[in-house]
């Protein structure tokens, strides 16, 4: 199988991030990149951003823009998995919270494990966050704690949205959040379907561009659908191809 690979980059207020990150990947790793898919909306992604966009699909052939049709972060990168047409798709951010170096690490070890799901994690060594609120860090340890007990998994770091998957994986999967605890979901309904899913050191950083769209509501949000998924069987969980 050739390995082909489409990567997601939402996109609301992020400029020279954005610019950085294309080239940096593009750059390092252009012989696996199949598609890199800029995913704007048309109410909420600035004008200066927008513009960025257009830019980057003039100076790269593979970067595309499509425009959202769900709301909020997930449902952006729902639309994105629809639209993608690689063999693997990988989520990051476009404000360099995501290092854009590490993309060459989840290609080698997603091209070693085709089958499996390729998570960065801030938590086990060779890993870490740079600026990070402390509280926050403290409920994040907690957090991760006992969703890894609940569902019985030796994976630590289960909400850090830097990931790689075949493809197959994220079109058969029933999706439900469109707030940025989808990133969650994107973890715990592979768990729950008996996916194997390799972890791999990812340093976390403070953007370097742009504002956080993350509003504290969706904390309720990571509850709910980690208690709703946890008690849902495996067939509820996929949708026939």
């Amino acid at each position: 199988m050739s390995y082909k690979l489409s990567i997601l980059l939402p996109l609301i207020n992020e400029t020279k991030s954005l610019e950085e990150t294309i080239q940096v990947i593009l750059n390092q790793n252009d012989k696996e990149v199949h598609e890199i898919i800029i995913i704007i909306s048309d109410l909420k992604t600035t004008d200066e951003s927008k513009l960025l966009a257009k830019k980057m699909k003039n100076i790269y052939e593979k970067v595309k823009i499509i425009t959202q049709k769900k709301k909020l972060l997930g449902g952006a990168l729902q639309d994105g998995f629809t639209y993608s047409s690689g063999t693997h798709v990988l989520l990051m951010a476009s404000d360099k919270e995501t290092e854009p170096n590490d993309v060459k690490n989840f290609i080698t070890s997603s091209k070693q494990n085709l089958d499996s799901i390729i998570t960065g994690n801030r938590w086990i060594s060779g890993g870490g966050f740079e600026s990070y609120n402390y509280f926050k860090y403290t409920l994040n340890f907690f957090f991760q704690k006992i969703f890894s007990i609940l569902y019985s998994t030796s994976l630590s770091d289960l909400t850090f949205g830097y990931r790689i998957f075949p493809s197959l994986i994220v079109k058969k999967i029933n999706w439900e959040e469109i707030n940025h605890s989808f990133l969650f979901e994107t973890i715990i309904k592979p768990i729950k379907i008996g996916i194997n899913i390799i972890e791999i050191p990812c340093t976390w950083k403070k953007r370097s561009s742009g504002e956080s769209t993350f509003e504290r509501s969706y904390y309720y949000d990571y509850f709910k659908i980690g208690f709703k998924t946890l008690f849902k069987s495996k067939n509820s969980i996929t949708r026939s191809l």
